[in-house]
């Protein structure tokens, strides 16, 4: 059923009522949800926040005996692929635990370094980690160890307070301690089902900050490149420039000769292997072969370049020993061990998820956040006890994984024998590796995350997202890292706050010959409906953007009638407000909404409400307003179009 509006100069307008273009359109009754008490409703919604994923429905209609083994099968998901593991399947994960082996023995070395941390540190925590997640883990493709980002932001929470070249063993306490703090706080958001904490942290503002870390990272490492002695350990691109050119005298040419030719050597395997996917070994082994050179080459040159190339020297040999003892619980440090645990937690999680959820999209199965999150947090706690630092899901390393062919976390275990082996044996051999192939290799690991191509993205599609990707980066670059994540966590909820007290609402129109009511703005075939004034609102209503709406709405009255005014049309008789897109409300939003009401009619108008969901109508039920409402409430815009159109106009030619 349409409705068109003729109009004949110097004479009232006549509505006519198209009864032939369309059949008639029969009113429907606005139905109250099923009647629940107050515990029922609880529950559900509990349900709903908590337990989206129903984890238990497993073990409906189940033997005692058969729940005990599907539980166990849950919280321990080694037990479940184990039984059916065979021999092709490890032939895989063998190939791919060396390969990633290659990779993770340099890079552990090199992400302990950029946390100020004993190099062995991260070769310790490339050992117990990995393990710990091969029970507990439900990703077939994260690979487990120290990365990047989580190791920049221990390094400089800590120095900024405790410099490690002052007390190394205090600040190798609080790094233990602020491990162990990230593993509760990871491990209690998976238990208690509130990963949805990490989304605070968008994607956007996650682009910025990673962006603007690489870049810091990367001219941190020029200390490394160019054999400076005294180097700042400041964070902000100005200190780090300064320091660079104020040292000059110290540069060496022999380093940076040699650094420069391994990293473009590993720049360029790194193209090579981005360009033919299938060459990805190429990348892959190109860390551990720079290492093994440039080791060799030092050696046969030690006499020579002794004074000019700094090596990692002596590295102790032998398995993890435990740190349970140097765990720091009381003391005025504590704060900032609970605060860097939190802070590394949160991206170490947001990373490790992230990853292990993109690579299972890829093969078509199911990563559960909520145990990924125990799973990480379980490693972690572990690992503070036995001389590890942060650690989870490495996105270049778990990539290398998934091209090597890696079939289940038996990768990651065969990744731990090769570090064991290491450990005990090939420890020696590190003594002449040189800093600047640590510079380099993670200079060549970081410049991954600075992904312009997903700014430029953000810039084409939301350019509110690009504001916060900015201010994310230059707030790294130019202020810290800490504040530069601040600012990111920061932007991320006002743009929520935003969302949630300014909502949309959208001005609707009918299409002509259907009963279909779009936005005016988007559809240029739909057409204002004579004394109505149709409004959708575009989110729930709540205390805080209650009054928002209100003013809104009325803006929108006043608007209208200016028109009307200036185009002498038909004056407002109705308005109908779509609720087909609030999902909530709350006392406030019904108060807003019977406010609304008594304004409109001081203006002659009536409010008409159209599809209120369940939730919502059952507390407008409840509120006693529908009352109010006895011809004022439809299932949809286009019965109450119809039905009042038909009773306004009853009787007009």
């Amino acid at each position: 059923m349409g409705v068109n509006s003729n109009r004949v100069a110097g004479q009232e307008t006549t509505l006519k009522i198209q009864t032939d273009s369309l059949p008639p359109l029969e009113i429907h009754r606005v139905c109250l949800p099923p009647n629940k008490t107050s515990f029922q409703r609880l529950k559900h919604r509990l349900s709903e926040i908590f337990f989206p994923d129903d984890p238990l429905h497993m073990l409906k209609n189940q033997t005692l005996l058969r729940k005990f083994i599907l539980s166990l099968q849950y919280f321990f998901p080694i037990f479940q692929w184990a039984p059916t593991y065979n021999l092709s399947l490890l032939k895989s994960d063998v190939i791919s635990g060396f390969t990633i082996a290659s990779l993770a023995i340099p890079q552990g070395i090199s992400y302990a370094k950029l946390a100020n941390l004993p190099p062995i540190i991260g070769l310790y925590s490339s050992f117990v980690p990995p393990l710990i997640y091969a029970i507990l883990g439900s990703s077939r493709h994260l690979a487990v160890g120290p990365v990047s980002i989580a190791s920049l932001v221990m390094g400089s929470m800590l120095e900024e307070t405790v410099p490690h070249a002052q007390d190394p063993v205090l600040y190798l306490q609080l790094a233990f301690t602020a491990t162990f703090f990230a593993g509760i706080f990871q491990g209690s958001l998976g238990l208690l089902r509130l990963g949805f904490i990490v989304d605070f942290l968008s994607k956007a503002t996650l682009v910025g900050f990673m962006a603007g870390a690489a870049v810091i990272v990367s001219l941190q490492q020029l200390k490394g490149l160019f054999g400076i002695v005294h180097f700042t350990s400041k964070m902000q691109i100005i200190p780090v420039m300064s320091s660079v050119f104020h040292h000059r005298q110290e540069w060496s040419w022999q380093t940076i000769v040699m650094g420069m030719c391994f990293l473009i050597f590993l720049l360029a395997t790194r193209h090579i292997s981005m360009r033919k996917p299938k060459l990805f070994w190429v990348s892959a082994a190109a860390p551990l072969t720079s290492v093994i050179l440039s080791t060799v080459l030092v050696f046969f040159l030690r006499d020579q370049v002794a004074n000019h190339i700094s090596t990692i020297g002596h590295l102790q040999q032998g398995l993890n020993p435990p740190s349970a003892n140097m765990l720091y619980f009381h003391g005025p440090y504590l704060s900032l061990a609970i605060k860097t645990g939190i802070i590394t937690g949160i991206l170490s999680l947001t990373e490790g998820i992230a990853v292990g959820r993109t690579f299972a999209s890829l093969k078509n199965y199911q990563v559960d956040g909520n145990k990924e999150m125990m799973a990480i947090g379980m490693m972690n706690m572990a690992g503070s006890c036995s001389s590890c630092f942060v650690t989870t899901g490495s996105f270049s390393r778990s990539a290398v994984n998934y091209n090597a062919g890696a079939q289940s976390v038996v990768s990651n275990i065969v990744m731990a024998a090769s570090v064991l082996v290491t450990l005990l044996f090939l420890m020696p051999l590190f003594k002449y590796t040189p800093n600047l192939i640590l510079a380099a290799i993670i200079i060549t690991a970081v410049i991954g995350l600075i992904d312009y191509q997903k700014a430029f993205s953000l810039w084409k599609v939301d350019r509110l997202d690009f504001l916060a990707c900015l201010c994310a980066f230059f707030g790294v670059l130019f202020i810290s890292v800490q504040i530069g994540l601040a600012i990111a966590i920061g932007i991320s909820i006002f743009k929520i706050l935003l969302h949630v007290t300014r909502p949309n609402t959208v001005l609707m129109g009918n299409i002509p010959g259907t009963q279909i009511y779009q936005n005016l703005s988007r559809y240029g075939e739909a057409r204002r409906v004579p004394y109505f004034l149709i409004l959708g609102i575009e989110s729930p209503i709540y205390f805080a953007n209650s009054t928002y709406l209100q003013e809104r709405v009325l803006r929108w009255v006043r608007e209208e009638e200016e028109r009307i005014q200036v185009n002498n049309d038909c004056s407002i008789k109705y308005l109908i407000l779509d609720m087909t897109a609030v999902t909530a409300i709350d006392t406030s939003g019904i108060e807003a909404i019977s406010e609304l009401k008594k304004m409109l009619e001081k203006r002659s108008v009536q409010l008409v409400l159209a599809n209120p969901v369940g939730e919502v109508m059952e507390k407008l039920h409840r509120s006693t307003i529908l009352e109010s409402y006895r011809n004022g409430l439809f299932l949809t815009v286009g019965e109450a179009v119809s039905a009042i159109s038909l009773s306004l106009f009853k009787g007009q030619p």
